[in-house]
């Protein structure tokens, strides 16, 4: 059996349950799952998605690096340009319309905090409650 580096006690990020799981950390990556028995609300159960839906996190496919659509295709660009933009685009938008013009999408594909900081942008930076996390993915 592998032994752990570390075991990090999260929150579940697939839905609103708030399922507590420990994440087995071995060389910086998540290679197992489970659940504490004595945590509330889940008591050591898991849905299949909360125990093995951490492929994700290192699949070879997941974007590494910002596109920027240049000529109509997307092109690889630094992450200070691929910023820049965004943030430029989204001031022109509440400049014009208001901050409730724009609206903010999280995914249970993202970690807890990540997610956590998508809302912190949303409300204090943009001044918007329009963000929504769709967990059924």
């Amino acid at each position: 059996m592998i032994q752990s580096d570390r075991i990090v006690r999260t929150v579940c990020p697939y839905c609103g349950v708030g399922c507590k799981i420990d994440l087995h950390v071995k060389d910086r990556r998540v290679y197992r799952v489970t659940a504490p028995f004595a945590a509330p609300p889940n008591f050591g159960k898991l849905c299949v998605k909360g125990r093995f839906g951490h492929d994700f996190l290192w699949h070879p496919d997941r974007l590494t690096t910002p596109l920027i659509r240049r000529e109509g295709t997307l092109q690889p660009a630094p992450w200070d340009e691929a910023l820049d933009l965004v943030a430029a685009r989204l001031s022109a938008i509440k400049a014009e319309s208001g901050p409730d013009a724009i609206a903010l999408l999280c995914s249970a594909k993202c970690t807890n905090e990540e997610n956590y900081l998508m809302q912190k942008l949303a409300r204090q930076v943009i001044g918007t409650h329009n963000i929504d996390h769709c967990a059924r993915l």
